[in-house]
């Protein structure tokens, strides 16, 4: 029982250190103070960090910094010397080999696509072609995290929460990453979207302490898979619920959508990560 609370207090020191940094992004991080708000030792603090979170320090805030530019070279208009100053590049070069090596392209043409892998100008017969969709029979399954309430473009706050916690159930409790949105982002304001953020449990692993549950019932499934950065996936919902929902005659159930991660960030680049987008369907 105390080797436990050990673990978990040490989770939650941890925890605090990953919000800092997604709050200061744009501050020079010092690893003294990071070892401070961990409450640790600071010859011994980064070890644990990155034992709990599978990554350095200066990987998350290069991981983190990344991520957010790309959002901002599809959502915004600043100029990209702008973007690469902000996630911490001296110059747009610099910036654009980093990107390259994590996006797969320049920013230049991320911007001009929209993301990496959609074509300037595809109509929807070309776009569609890019995504495999499977209709599929799925068991329930149950999935155990963390409830977000807002933007769900900022889920990943909610998830680094969540890596934090994961040792509690083990590698053998649970199988992907995965999310369930509960909103309509048409229907609902941004800053009330209900979402979770969480792991798709085993069979017979009970629901660990502070975590919420949801059930994804059994069922037909139309299983989207989606190859890239996650910031692309809203032109994969897109696809999905407009072109492909009015062509194949399907009627959908009263399921919320859930996305399940193949892979994650961690281990792999974002042009490599796949995700499957499931749609309950009669």
């Amino acid at each position: 029982m105390e080797h436990n609370a050990a673990k978990t207090d040490y989770r939650d020191r941890i925890d605090r250190v990953l919000v800092h940094i997604r709050d200061h992004l744009d501050d020079d991080l010092d690893l003294d103070e990071l070892a401070d708000i961990a409450c640790l030792s600071r010859f011994h603090w980064h070890r644990v960090y990155r034992e709990l979170i599978g990554e350095t320090v200066w990987q998350t805030v290069h991981r983190l910094r990344l991520a957010r530019a790309s959002l901002q070279l599809i959502e915004s208009d600043a100029a990209i010397s702008e973007i690469a100053v902000r996630a911490g590049y001296s110059s747009r070069q610099a910036f654009a080999r980093a990107f390259g090596e994590s996006y797969g392209v320049s920013p230049l043409r991320y911007r001009a696509l929209g993301g990496y892998q959609l074509h300037s100008g595809a109509n929807a017969e070309e776009v569609g072609n890019m995504y495999e969709i499977r209709l599929e029979h799925r068991d329930p399954c149950r999935i155990a995290g963390f409830v977000h309430t807002g933007p769900y473009r900022e889920i990943n706050v909610t998830f680094g929460k969540l890596t934090a916690e994961l040792s509690t159930i083990g590698p053998v409790a649970h199988k992907t990453m995965a999310a369930v949105y509960f909103d309509d982002i048409d229907l609902v304001d941004d800053d009330r979207l209900q979402s979770l953020a969480g792991v798709v449990l085993r069979e017979g692993v009970p629901v660990p302490d502070g975590m919420e549950h949801v059930v994804l019932p059994g069922g037909r499934y139309a299983v989207l898979i989606h190859k890239g950065p996650y910031s692309e996936l809203q032109r994969a919902y897109s696809y999905l619920f407009g072109t492909w929902l009015k062509e194949c005659g399907e009627t959908l159930r009263p399921v919320p959508v859930a996305e399940s991660y193949l892979n994650t960030p961690v281990m792999v680049s974002p042009k490599d990560l796949v995700t499957e987008i499931l749609l309950a369907i009669e």
